[in-house]
């Protein structure tokens, strides 16, 4: 075979896989957080959230997959990576505090005055069921399937912007707002340790303190019952 018609035969395939990419990325990215905005199946989230993680786990499986200890990360778990997360945290959450009582004074600490009993399910739950598959999907397999279409800030920004628009479902300004906020600090969590276990306890957190806080009522649709 010709040397030139190697090159054309790479380049052809080069430009497939990007094509592919692109396919895959508007599917998963857009027209699927779309398809249950338009529809307004929020309720079904987590029917297509676990989708969505399957099929991402199924693709990094056979494409970027190491080893499970690379995966998971947990050596970046570590007092001297958990120290500023946890500043961090506290820094926001009297943030959280301060607004859930003047934006939404109804539903300031509506769980623990209401529904006390649930708070240490969801304390539990929400990490595994949701924060982990939230994180393996716009984290673990973004950075390492999208890294070919955006590099540095613009990785971080993008994986905040889809995570914000995955969230535009509960049809509120709080959700994709505070969301993509959070994805910022995600993504750059992520990018600096490349640990799933770390960036999924920081997640755990944040989503465990909208819930107390009374926020949690606009990212599930105002039944938190169900999550527990």
């Amino acid at each position: 075979m010709l040397p030139g018609t190697r090159l054309r035969g790479y380049d052809i395939d080069m430009k497939l896989g990007t094509a592919l990419l692109v396919i895959e990325f508007t599917l998963l990215c857009v027209a699927l957080p779309g398809y249950i905005i338009a529809t307004r199946s929020a309720a079904y989230m987590f029917f297509f959230l676990w989708l969505a993680t399957l099929y991402c786990f199924f693709i990094y499986r056979y494409t970027h997959f190491e080893s499970w200890h690379k995966l998971w990360g947990w050596g970046a778990v570590t007092w001297q990576n958990l120290k500023p997360i946890l500043l961090r945290f506290a820094a926001v959450c009297v943030f959280l505090v301060a607004f859930t009582y003047f934006y939404d004074p109804e539903r300031f600490f509506f769980l623990a005055k209401e529904k006390p009993e649930i708070i240490p399910r969801i304390f539990l739950l929400y990490p595994l069921l949701s924060a982990l598959p939230q994180e393996f999907i716009f984290c673990t397999f973004f950075f390492a399937r999208y890294a070919v279409f955006f590099k540095g800030w613009g990785l971080i920004l993008a994986s905040a912007l889809t995570f914000a628009y995955a969230h535009v479902l509960f049809i509120n300004p709080i959700a994709p707002t505070f969301s993509f906020a959070a994805g910022v600090i995600f993504a750059l969590t992520y990018m600096k340790h490349k640990s799933l276990a770390l960036v999924t306890i920081e997640h755990g957190l944040y989503g465990n303190a909208l819930f107390l806080t009374g926020l949690g009522w606009y990212f599930h649709g105002g039944d938190v019952e169900t999550l527990a």
